[in-house]
């Protein structure tokens, strides 16, 4: 069974112009073109298209999404590695929408004491951490980790670098509100935290628990990434830590 792009666009919610665009781009191309000239999509496509969408709604660009998409062979196990980022994205959502109550609680509160909210420093513009040219730098003790993410760098533009090195500080804030909040380090929320961090590990090369282990060592033991940690707050570099330990001896196997 065929569909035409005005059915599809109808189905999926997705505009017949970016359905083009998709085409256009080598991302989505129908099963076929009629002697008409109109599109047709078959099944097959219909499941990339619904791949497509899981992943922008992921917050991953087009160029991302077909790196992604030319790496799968099997879509049932490409939609169970969906269905994992799904649930750790509505893990995060769920701990993010309790940590803005918490903050909105706080403020609520300061202003009612007439004192300043005790401070996680949230370094929105300037975002703090590892710097992406010393990135390489702090993972020396990891030199095939390291060899990774070089080789991956290596083929991002400039604005994607940005915005990993502005995702991994977003991290270090989450944790350090989860922190505040007295979340203990083996709490769910902060476990779905460390998922996130060692799912995009492991999508630049495999990472066995006790590497998972050494890095989450390194955030207290290596100077420059205890310095990223404390600098967003204090005590975070062994939360890090110990987060990743429980998280790694609640795993299987």
């Amino acid at each position: 069974m065929a569909w035409p792009t005005a059915e599809v666009a109808r189905m999926s919610g997705v505009t017949a112009r970016t359905l083009r665009h998709y085409d256009e781009i080598g991302l989505l191309p129908p099963a076929w073109i009629g002697t008409n000239g109109h599109r047709y999509y078959e099944e097959g496509q219909l499941l990339r298209l619904q791949q497509i969408l899981v992943l922008r709604a992921l917050g991953l660009g087009l160029p991302e999404i077909g790196e992604v998409l030319a790496e799968q062979v099997e879509e049932v196990e490409a939609l169970r590695g969906h269905h994992r980022r799904l649930l750790a994205e509505r893990d995060r959502l769920g701990a993010l929408a309790a940590t803005v109550s918490r903050t909105i609680a706080e403020l609520e509160q300061s202003r009612k004491d007439g004192r300043p909210m005790s401070g996680i420093h949230r370094p929105e513009n300037l975002f703090e951490g590892v710097r992406p040219d010393r990135y390489g730098e702090s993972l020396r003790e990891f030199p095939e980790l390291a060899g990774a993410v070089e080789r991956h760098t290596s083929t991002l533009s400039e604005d994607r670098i940005e915005a990993g090195q502005r995702e991994r500080t977003a991290q270090m804030i989450r944790l350090a509100e989860l922190m505040a909040a007295g979340e203990q380090a083996d709490a769910d929320v902060v476990r779905a935290e460390i998922e996130a961090q060692y799912q995009a590990l492991t999508e630049l090369r495999a990472v066995s628990g006790e590497e998972f282990r050494a890095i989450g060592r390194s955030c207290v033991e290596n100077e420059q990434w205890r310095t990223a940690y404390e600098a967003i707050a204090s005590g975070l570099a062994a939360y890090q830590r110990d987060a990743i330990e429980a998280y790694v001896a609640s795993r299987p196997g």
